[in-house]
């Protein structure tokens, strides 16, 4: 009985996540992201390079977005016709953009971002356990398998079939849910792995990672009876996203509100754009960020702006 209360219940988590993973639809940026007719039409006008740039910056100067292209430019995605924000990438499978675009995941079927990281984790997680699970009952039934324990029947080569699948998916499971913990805890996306965030000063491959706790949070929310349940409980709108940079780029705006006294420092220890009020509460405990302020003002020293040209990402 215990075996079976036990087995159902790791089969309807597995199967609420998977479902939930394959039919949220992914997240595609708001409205303030997408440039006017009239700025459109201007950067059609606009020969290609620093006045199509300027048409952008001008388009981007209250948003909240952080992060650049190789070579400084707006991240501007020619497709979409929009100012993409930070992490948001274009999918080439979906033909749209995709806010904090982890992976198109041929398995689900669908785009992993922000709308259904979390389910994407959870999904692992109890697949893993459902086939560890399973391979841990049948073991005793796989070793009198081989020690002739078992009556001849074929049901014994059901269960030979079965612990080896169960075995076998429990090894590959568990290194891709190792793997996406890691991200989790340094809150990267795999696309950041591959290319590391270029904010508008330097590359930064840490630049959205807040500590453990505040990364952990960002994905599960702040709720914890949420945690384990395929519900929705990520923080933010996934359109921006609170970092670690400490150096005011003065072509953007201060920040609105509270946040106005922080900015006029020098070395302040808030992002330069707004945030939104369900991400900016990470940012209030202070003196987690001293440590990160340090190194990132000795890796500012004598660095500026590179040239600012048009340069299309995908």
């Amino acid at each position: 009985v215990v075996c079976l209360v036990a087995y159902h219940i790791f089969f309807m988590l597995f199967v609420w996540s998977y479902w939930k993973t394959i039919f949220t639809l992914p997240m595609n940026p708001s409205k303030e992201f997408h440039l006017s007719y009239s700025d459109k039409e201007s950067l059609e006008r606009e020969p290609r390079g620093e006045s199509q740039q300027e048409v952008l910056r001008r388009a981007a100067k209250d948003l909240p977005i952080y992060t650049r292209t190789m070579s400084g430019a707006i991240r501007y995605c020619d497709r979409c016709h929009l100012v993409k924000p930070d992490r948001c990438h274009h999918c080439s499978v979906c033909d749209k953009c995709i806010l904090k675009m982890d992976h198109h995941c041929p398995w689900v079927n669908n785009c992993v971002g922000f709308s259904n990281y979390k389910f994407f984790l959870l999904f692992l997680a109890y697949s893993l356990l459902y086939c560890l699970f399973i391979a841990a009952t049948d073991l005793q039934y796989f070793i009198k398998f081989w020690t002739n324990g078992l009556p001849d029947t074929q049901a014994k080569f059901h269960i030979m079939f079965l612990f080896f699948a169960a075995a076998m998916f429990s090894v590959s499971l568990s290194s891709l849910f190792g793997y996406h913990c890691w991200l989790v805890s340094k809150n990267k996306s795999t696309l950041e792995v591959f290319r590391a965030p270029i904010f508008r000063h330097r590359t930064d491959k840490n630049g959205f990672s807040l500590g453990f706790s505040k990364n952990l949070r960002q994905v599960f929310g702040d709720e914890k009876k949420y945690w384990l349940l395929p519900v929705f409980s990520s923080l933010g709108d996934g359109c921006s996203f609170p970092t670690c940079l400490v150096n005011q780029d003065p072509e953007q705006a201060s920040t609105p509100g509270g946040l106005n006294s922080a900015s006029k420092s020098e070395n302040h220890l808030f992002p330069a754009k707004p945030l939104r009020d369900s991400q900016s509460h990470l940012l209030t405990d202070a003196p987690s960020w001293s440590e990160t302020a340090a190194k990132a003002d000795k890796g500012k020293v004598g660095m500026s702006n590179p040239a600012l040209t048009m340069e299309n990402e995908t």
